[in-house]
């Protein structure tokens, strides 16, 4: 057996010995784990994981290489990937480049060969905590001191968001959005074309007056990095154009929609992360299963007192998952109905976000 290169160093003092791919530099983030059984590529590629080095708890990672077309953004900002077994032959007639070689394009650094089942039961039971990938020959206290000194950054949305805004057009369009940018997935921008919408995809830190300069027929806030308390910026942009044009929140969208009313966040212990989220429709009654990336939540309990109601329940731990007001033109939910979960269960959402503009059109006619 050829000798371990690489290793991690988590925050409570365990290591893991591996090999590397991708890129080959040392880095400290936040570990979280991943219930996906496929699309790591956009995993890799979402700009929610900013800092986060992610554990795959599927063994075989990399088996169909990387296809261009499938990216989530156009430079990945992910930590750092953790996985049991790496596949560097993909067999795949779309691929274009190895996971290995993405990596290390975007110097992401990757650890292979290590128990990534006692590593996500580790973060099930403690918790989210830090983590170093390294060279195996780092000293232990070294690397430990180096984990436990790091301080995870706040600045993340504002790292990730598009410094210039950019368009997303399609024929015959029949509605303009403007999507405010905190890490937005391009299959969001593409689903919102396949609608007949147009968008206008700006930074996280645009005005309320500028947005409405642009005189769209709706307004939609992305998922994204981090703390939703850090991105000020688009809550108070919330709190001027509520009930002004309809706005429709993913993820991080969702929880600074719910800041901006006036409900409460908190750090969830691990997390929500994977393919496989039972979700309640309240309205309906109904089940989704959901694709789910966040470490943050809407605590349920102080949406009483707000004009925000409950639409969406999570059936494994009973965190909100879907809010709205009607009153003030805007709904939001936790999880992400552009990844494919169930595989359509959840699509119906982006109808209602056009039903909703159509409806503002129609009163302003």
């Amino acid at each position: 057996m050829k000798p371990f290169n690489k290793k991690i160093v988590l925050e409570n003092g365990q290591e893991f010995y591996g090999y590397g791919f991708g890129s080959d530099k040392a880095a400290v983030n936040e570990i979280v784990f991943n219930t996906s059984m496929v699309g790591y590529q956009e995993i890799i590629s979402d700009p929610s994981y900013t800092d986060q080095m992610v554990c795959m708890t599927y063994p075989l990672i990399g088996n169909y290489g990387i296809t261009d077309e499938d990216f989530e953004t156009r430079v990945p900002t992910m930590g750092g990937l953790i996985v049991r077994e790496y596949n560097d032959l993909p067999s795949n007639f779309r691929y274009t480049k190895t996971l290995s070689e993405v990596l290390d394009e975007y110097d992401i650094p990757g650890i292979s060969g290590v128990d990534t089942r006692m590593i996500t039961r580790i973060i099930r039971d403690e918790g989210s905590q830090k983590v170093m990938i390294c060279d195996a020959n780092v000293p232990y206290e070294e690397a430990l001191k180096t984990v436990r000194d790091y301080v995870i950054p706040t600045d993340m949305v504002s790292r990730v968001s598009c410094k210039k805004r950019w368009y997303s057009r399609t024929p015959n369009h029949k509605y303009d959005v403007v999507a405010i940018d905190c890490g937005i997935k391009h299959n969001i921008i593409r689903k919102l074309n396949e609608k007949g919408c147009n968008v206008t995809i700006v930074p996280y830190n645009i005005t309320a007056e500028e947005i409405l300069n642009m005189r769209p027929d709706g307004l939609f806030l992305s998922n994204g990095p981090g703390n939703p308390e850090d991105v000020q910026e688009v809550i108070s942009v919330v709190r001027e154009l509520k009930g002004r044009l309809p706005i429709f929140g993913i993820c991080l969208g969702h929880q600074m929609i719910s800041l901006a009313l006036g409900a409460k966040t908190f750090k969830m212990k691990f997390g929500h992360r994977g393919g496989n989220h039972p979700v309640m429709n309240m309205k309906t009654g109904k089940i989704e299963i959901t694709s789910q990336n966040h470490s943050y939540a809407v605590d349920v309990n102080s949406l009483e007192g707000t004009s925000l109601k409950l639409t969406h329940s999570n059936l494994l731990d009973d965190t909100a998952e879907g809010v709205e007001s009607a009153e003030n033109k805007l709904f939001s939910v936790q999880y992400h109905p552009e990844s494919a979960p169930g595989p359509q269960d959840s699509a119906y959402l982006f109808d209602e976000f056009i039903a909703l503009m159509e409806k503002e059109v129609s009163q302003n006619a």
